[in-house]
């Protein structure tokens, strides 16, 4: 089979090699993938930019849709020909007091597709029979790859936010994370939607028009503090999402907060702070960190997005054949679209 290899951490250390069938255990299921979806991490690892270990090398690919093709001798639940989506913790200890929880996503030595163990970006993966979801015959493959960074969002906004119907809210990055984001935000009932991005981000935040936000801010260099102080009672908003990772984003949504209002940090960024964080103490304004997703979470957005309650078509922009996977990555690097399909 083809698969697509991250095979060094220097950069465009990435190309398609001939790969063998994957072996599956008892407990797993041979993984046969219709759609793999292009997250910004494959990106990281395409232009070595990462902060996270990787094992090289690597099958790039961890969000992805496809049917059963070969189960496990205790395999139970699951056929061949069953239409399936996968979550993607591949390796977890089975003594971690988190799985006991419900809460294997926070896990410390979970290891995912795509980084610590080969993921999608081929013809079959091997996945364990426990991060399997059904799919419904309605929700196509190219949707429902979609899934993971759909439950991404879905627990930043809906989990770990508190949102109410009518809060004002806005989004910091309108990246595939930030979107679905903004997206969960209106769904939850989000009286005004601001999302922030920059000028590169011009194409991006027509999509946020599309997927219900009110203001854009940031395509033509506007100062999003000055906006907010004019915006409402000018306290600033209910809830800031930072879905850019980087410090200035952070520094931003503590600027934009209303006092005792929430901020949730979804985005990843390496950089130190810089900055005080007396404002987080003056508004008395909590900080909370979201992460992944799990069992749950998942049921909920596959059934979201099977009724449509969940539009992703604004967001997702091209869906092509594995071997034109370099394209895809570069028009979302370069922000031409937000979200790409590959068809292995």
């Amino acid at each position: 089979m083809i698969g697509l290899v991250n095979y060094a951490k220097d950069a465009h250390s990435v190309e398609l090699r001939e790969l063998p069938v994957p072996e599956i255990g008892e407990e797993d299921v041979l993984f046969s993938v219709q759609a793999v979806a292009v997250c910004g991490s494959d990106l990281h690892q395409y232009y070595g930019t990462q902060s996270w270990p990787v094992n090289f090398p690597v099958v790039l690919g961890h969000e992805f849709a496809g049917v059963v093709a070969k189960t496990g001798s205790r395999v139970r639940g699951f056929e061949e020909g069953d239409r399936v989506v996968s979550e993607t913790a591949a390796v977890l200890p089975a003594d971690s007091a988190f799985i006991r929880r419900g809460l294997y996503n926070l896990e410390p030595k979970r290891a995912g597709f795509g980084y610590g163990v080969n993921g999608a970006m081929a013809s079959f993966v091997r996945v364990p029979a426990r991060c399997l979801h059904r799919l419904p015959d309605s929700l196509a493959f190219e949707k429902a790859a979609l899934t993971e960074p759909c439950s991404v969002a879905y627990n930043a906004v809906c989990v770990n936010s508190r949102i109410r119907p009518g809060d004002s809210v806005a989004v910091i990055g309108p990246g595939p994370i930030g979107l679905l984001c903004a997206l969960m935000a209106k769904l939850a009932g989000a009286g005004h939607l601001v999302v922030v991005g920059i000028p590169a981000d011009a194409r991006r935040l027509e999509v946020a028009r599309k997927i219900g936000a009110e203001t854009t801010l940031g395509g033509q260099n506007e100062n999003v503090q000055d906006w907010v102080r004019n915006f409402g009672d000018g306290y600033g908003l209910d809830l800031v999402i930072d879905a850019a990772g980087v410090s200035a984003s952070l520094k931003m949504a503590l600027d934009i907060v209303r006092p005792a209002g929430q901020i949730t940090k979804v985005g990843w960024g390496p950089q130190p702070l810089n900055f005080s964080l007396d404002q987080l103490v003056q508004k008395a304004v909590t900080l909370q960190g979201s992460y992944s997703h799990n069992w749950p979470i998942w049921e909920k957005v596959i059934s979201l997005l099977a009724s449509g309650k969940i539009d992703i078509d604004p967001v997702l922009n091209r869906i092509s054949s594995l071997d034109e996977w370099h394209e895809a990555f570069e028009e979302m690097h370069s922000g031409r679209i937000v979200k790409a399909v590959l068809k292995p």
